[in-house]
């Protein structure tokens, strides 16, 4: 027992005390280290963290509150939530001086700019704003909130205060149109400004046109004086970026030429001093973006006519891509867009369809817009890629375009190219704008193959050869320059191979009424069922056009309606006028609308706007669509019911 009890207790103490054994292995090799091999380095202890004695803080917080009466530490979600926001009301306002201004303000504004307030109440709160403002407007003018207050207080206050605000502003127009809050005061007080005030603000302008133009929120203040002022101020602001003598002295800009080529010869600027100013004015402008002023169209438009080849080249290449996209909707935007379609590469060209991308539905809405594109569809040769991204996305939005105003003039080129019944001579002007540097070659290469043509003429025996150079040069006077593909080709591949005629007519046999009867959408129509210009749609799609000759006779051989709500085709002012020029100019579908709707019944309409559709078969230049109708009309015409327009007489058959 004894041995036993003494073996037991010695194991246990080698097991607490010793952490080797006798032959030094280890007993337990996962938490017992080796001695260090150092003599002077004995084994390091293991590290042991403080213990944490939350009792201790919280006996010091409890003392710090005994004794100071305030709680350094916030205990719930709440106070610490409450804490962080009067610290930051504290920051705010340390950092800005007027801040309780503002917060009273706001207050104000909340309730002043309410819809269903009455004027009286509305007018005692922006007296009561302008008053707490008075003095520190242009401090406070460059906030994002006490402008917006200052901007309704403008629009509602009386003149008297009006003039108060601008006056007080006057000293700082140039420093507050620079930012980025301000600028919208600076537009309003501009909108609401006396004629007085304007020419007075644009005056503040001068040597500083070229530097705002640069800035993208100055910009947005010089385009809007812009459009505010006359005529005079218009050409004020503009001649600063011609030159620098124009920028330093005033008295030179007060003249009445407009165009920069009379403005170097009235001055004698030499033109090489000019290019390279308007150069440094333009380039960071463009390097930047800032391309959707009109001040800057009609400047570059300028540029274009004095610049010499390299020069109109590189404004070119810049604008084409994207940003060509943002110009189009001013008249001298879309005008630089269809010169750098014109005189730009295939590379260049390429580049402006693709930045349309996306946006080819909204530019053929926009008046100015969809000019452009019919400069496309009439120059650019590569038809891939035009069918591609053009008229692809046209396709989409078809039956809208032909409704629209704007939108049926791509349509319109493609079936009957510039002509003047759907385009203003101001369009077709437009189309035939070139730049003078970069089409003096190309001209003199057509006045020297026309100098041959003529040449030969003279060596011919018969007068064949001069009747095709009058056509040539009445060719080349109406035609848009810049393709070097046959027309007729480029619209048949555009039109025909592209599919887009035949959904043209699909859209037309689909709402041939409601296109009858509308504005717009009555010459598409007319166009479609016509074939085209040259037929161009001939024979391709005759078994489609037949079908809408059909459907709109077929709608209009329907019974007169008795009601006062729906009105026939024929007694409609539009419908009735479109379906007499497709009798006179369209004798299948003549032959057609007499076989469903008017044998026996032109009696009926003999009177109002229908007298015209049957007035039309005895003034058609085809016989057979007079001798269909012949029987039948000599009696009505006999007998007073049916007047001839201009006292025509019924055509004799031939």
């Amino acid at each position: 027992m004894t041995a036993k009890g003494e073996g037991s207790n010695e194991s246990k103490k080698r097991k607490r005390f010793s952490s080797t054994d006798v032959k030094g292995e280890k007993s337990n090799p996962k938490k017992v280290k080796l001695p260090s091999k150092d003599p002077n380095k004995g084994p390091k202890k293991p590290f042991k963290p403080a213990k944490q004695q939350p009792h201790k803080a919280k006996s010091q917080f409890v003392k710090s509150e005994a004794n100071y009466g305030e709680k350094a530490v916030p205990k719930t979600t709440r106070e610490r939530r409450l804490q962080a926001k009067e610290l930051a009301e504290a920051r705010k306002k340390k950092r800005k001086p007027h801040y309780t201004l503002e917060q009273e303000l706001a207050s104000l504004w909340e309730k002043m700019r309410q819809r269903n307030i009455a004027k009286q109440d509305r007018s005692k709160l922006v007296s009561e704003a302008l008053r707490k403002m008075k003095g520190k407007i242009p401090e406070i003018a460059s906030s994002h909130v006490s402008s917006r207050v200052l901007q309704t207080c403008v629009k509602y206050c009386s003149q008297d205060e009006r003039n108060g605000v601008y006056e007080e502003l006057r000293p700082h127009f140039l420093i507050l149109a620079c930012n980025t809050y301000a600028v919208h005061l600076v537009k309003k007080m501009l909108d609401t400004a006396s004629k007085e005030q304007l020419g007075e603000f644009i005056s503040f302008l001068h040597g500083h046109v070229a530097s705002l133009l640069r800035h993208m929120v100055g910009s947005v203040v010089i385009e809007h004086a812009y459009q505010l002022g006359n005529a005079t101020q218009k050409r004020t602001l503009l001649m600063e970026l011609y030159s620098t003598e124009l920028q330093l002295f005033k008295d030179l800009v007060s003249m009445k030429e407009t165009r920069l080529v009379d403005v170097i010869s009235r001055l004698g600027l030499q033109k090489a001093s000019v290019l390279r100013h308007m150069s440094s004015v333009f380039q960071p402008i463009l390097e930047k973006g800032i391309v959707d002023h009109s001040i800057l169209h009609k400047a570059l438009m300028e540029y274009f006519s004095i610049a010499d080849q390299s020069s109109a080249a590189d404004i070119i290449q810049q604008l084409s891509g994207p940003l060509l996209v943002r110009m189009v909707d001013s008249r001298e935007g879309s005008r630089i867009a269809m010169l750098c379609v014109k005189h730009g590469s295939a590379k260049e060209r390429k580049k402006i369809i693709k930045g349309m991308k996306g946006y080819i539905g909204k530019i053929a809405h926009d008046q100015r817009g969809s000019m452009v594109l019919v400069c496309i569809l009439s120059i650019v040769d590569d038809t891939k890629l035009v069918a591609k991204a053009v008229i692809r996305e046209l396709q989409t939005i078809l039956k809208d375009l032909v409704l629209d105003k704007n939108g049926r003039r791509p349509l319109l080129q493609l079936l009957h190219p510039n002509c003047p019944r759907y385009f203003s001579p101001d369009d077709l002007a437009s189309l035939n704008l070139s730049i003078p540097s970069l089409c003096n070659k190309g001209d003199a290469e057509e006045n020297s193959d026309l100098d041959k043509q003529k040449k030969s003429s003279e060596v011919g025996e018969d007068g064949e050869d001069n009747s095709d150079t009058e056509n040539v040069e009445s060719e080349n006077l109406n035609s848009v320059e810049g393709g070097k593909k046959d027309p007729f080709l480029r619209r048949q591949e555009l039109l025909v191979n592209s599919g887009l005629a035949e959904s043209l007519i699909d859209t037309c046999i689909e709402s041939a009424g409601e296109l009858l009867a509308s504005n717009f959408g009555k010459e598409v129509l007319y166009e479609v069922a016509t074939g085209g210009a040259d037929g161009i749609l001939h024979p391709t799609l005759d078994a489609k056009l037949d079908a809408l000759h059909e459907t709109i006779a077929t709608l209009v051989a329907q019974p007169k309606s008795e009601g006062p709500e729906e009105e026939h085709l024929f007694e409609n002012f539009h419908s009735s006028r479109t379906i007499r020029r497709l009798v006179l100019d369209c004798p299948t579908f003549a032959s057609i609308l007499w076989k469903k709707a008017l044998k026996g019944k032109c009696k009926m309409w003999a009177q109002g706007h229908s007298s015209r559709v049957v007035c039309a078969f005895s003034e058609s230049s085809d016989s057979t669509v007079r001798d269909l109708a012949r029987e039948e009309l000599q009696p009505l015409i006999d007998g007073g019911i049916l007047k001839l327009p201009e006292n025509k007489p019924l055509g004799k058959a031939v």
